[in-house]
């Protein structure tokens, strides 16, 4: 099993390493779903880590139906991720039908070569998640990270086990969806997969001293401010531990 650990920033990577991680997918602001990261972070996450990284390839948050200027950054963003020499990218362009796009999917696959390509959880916002398989194959994606089109992986089983069985080798079936330690060796057995995809985040009280008390930054709540969200070491390991007992 390959267990990929979804991170945010250089200190997410390090702590998928200690945690046991086996590849790492890179983001900014997991709050939105996961965002390209900047290149300072990307060299960063690569010297400092020694997992492959795939770094995913997103411009903003929302919908995945991307405006012709945001597709030009996206291609542009491909061709130096690739220059990098990190693992993979991570990508997903849909149609306004809910189909996957499969001329800018190729792409940006094109752009990237030679890196490893995962389509990601766009997949799960598709009309027909049969049909979507099949044209990730036919744009040459390795692998296909999905929930199944549920909130949870638990709750999608059936959808991914059937998506196990029509991959049948072509592509890979990541699963995800809120994964944890209570029920990760329930989607192994039930799904047939052999990678899975996690977060494992907790809260942390920011080290701030001084704290504004009228202003925030973003949201609506200001104690948001003062509190980061960071990769857990420790829940990575028993996640895996878990999946593996």
């Amino acid at each position: 099993m390959i267990f990929e650990i979804c991170v945010e920033g250089v200190d997410g990577a390090v702590a998928a390493q200690e945690g046991g991680g086996d590849r790492v997918e890179l983001c900014a602001s997991l709050l939105e779903g996961g965002l390209t990261p900047s290149f300072g972070t990307i060299r960063a996450a690569l010297k400092l880590c020694y997992l492959p990284i795939h770094v995913i390839l997103r411009p903003r948050g929302g919908d995945f139906l991307y405006s012709d200027a945001e597709f030009a950054s996206m291609l542009d963003d491909a061709r130096e991720i690739a220059k990098q020499n990190a693992a993979g990218i991570v990508i997903g362009c849909l149609t306004a039908d809910g189909r996957i796009d499969e001329v800018r999917m190729t792409a940006l696959i094109e752009a990237a070569q030679p890196l490893s390509v995962t389509c990601h959880r766009a997949f799960d916002m598709t009309r027909d998640p049969e049909e979507a398989l099949e044209a990730l194959i036919r744009c040459g994606v390795h692998r296909v990270l999905t929930s199944g089109q549920r909130s949870t992986a638990v709750e999608a089983i059936p959808l991914l086990k059937q998506l196990n069985g029509q991959a049948a080798g072509r592509i890979i079936i990541m699963a995800c969806g809120e994964l944890a330690p209570d029920n990760i060796a329930q989607v192994v057995r039930e799904t047939g997969g052999t990678e899975f995809h996690f977060a494992a985040l907790k809260n942390e009280a920011s080290g701030m001293q001084y704290r504004n008390p009228s202003v925030g930054m973003g949201g609506t709540e200001l104690d948001r401010e003062y509190t980061n969200t960071v990769s857990d070491a420790e829940k990575i390991r028993a996640t895996i531990a878990a999946a593996r007992a």
